[in-house]
């Protein structure tokens, strides 16, 4: 005999999500999975509630929330359009805003869709698209577990940098500097090396998918590989890892941004990564939530 997780629940006085949460990390003996849903034996009984005995850390709770939702996978073709629709124009917006696009919240979601803004430049218009592209490509390359390569981040740099044909994919030929920044990026005539220890440091890197995102950002951004673009192509990065690690992808905010510039100098100045790591570690967890809850109503 077996009960519902809506009918253990009831039976414990508890959420229904929590039954969930306990039954995606083994905790309630014989409880098996058919498909989304769960079979609780009738004569189970309620686990002790273990999770106030020491503070849980912010990354723990992401792995616990990931449990919950890899629980209920695989979502349907129309969650996943609901889930993805919604969040590419936010995402399209703040990622641009970021770097100084003109576009309002309103506008970016027109101009996704096809239509024209009176008075916002053209370039404002073709950042917009080639964001867009640049992510549907990175959905694409999740499906294919594509490893993260140097070719693989010239090809995103090369459609979210929509605006300026000569420079897309192709790293940089002058000194910069970032004003206000705390770092001087790579010389020109180090950018290829530098990138490719990036590269053989990210693959051997076995922290927290959180925390190694973090350091890869940061490291990433220090380069500053390309002449223009460099931050919608990192932040792009780092959704295609996180989405292929299972997590949903972050937009960091337009209103984030002074504490997302901090975090970098946090870094170059302190060498505290935590500011980075928290601040990812913070999206991530709300994404999570929002997903969850969006199940929760289906």
């Amino acid at each position: 005999m077996f009960m519902t997780v809506k009918q253990a629940a009831e039976k414990w006085g508890v959420s229904d999500r929590r039954i969930r949460i306990l039954c995606a990390e083994g905790k309630i003996p014989g409880a098996e999975q058919q498909g989304r849903a769960w079979k609780i034996p009738a004569d189970a009984v309620k686990p002790a509630d273990g999770r106030f005995k020491s503070k849980e850390s912010l990354l723990q709770a992401i792995d616990r929330k990931k449990a919950e939702l890899d629980s209920r996978r695989p979502l349907t073709e129309c969650e996943v359009a609901r889930l993805r629709e919604e969040f590419t124009v936010e995402y399209t917006y703040n990622s641009n805003a970021i770097e100084g696009n003109t576009l309002t919240l309103r506008e970016t979601d027109m101009v996704l869709r096809g239509l024209t803004i009176d008075r916002k430049p053209l370039k404002d218009h073709m950042e917009a698209v080639g964001h867009k592209e640049a992510f549907d490509f990175v959905c694409e390359l999740v499906k294919d577990r594509a490893p993260l390569t140097e070719s693989i981040i010239r090809q995103i740099h090369s459609l979210a940098l929509a605006d300026k044909k000569e420079d897309r994919g192709v790293y940089r030929r002058i000194p910069v500097r970032i004003m206000g920044a705390h770092h001087i990026p790579a010389q020109p005539l180090l950018i290829q090396s530098e990138m490719e220890k990036l590269m053989a440091d990210y693959a051997a890197d076995e922290r927290h998918i959180v925390t190694k995102l973090a350091w890869f950002h940061i490291a990433f951004e220090g380069i500053h590989p390309f002449i223009d673009g460099n931050g919608r192509t990192g932040r792009l990065l780092v959704n295609l890892e996180f989405m292929k690690a299972g997590l949903p992808p972050i937009d960091i905010k337009f209103t984030d941004r002074l504490a997302y510039y901090d975090a970098f100098d946090a870094f170059h100045v302190k060498h505290d990564l935590s500011a980075m790591e928290k601040l990812f570690a913070r999206y991530v967890s709300e994404r999570l939530d929002a997903y969850l809850a969006m199940l929760e109503e289906s």
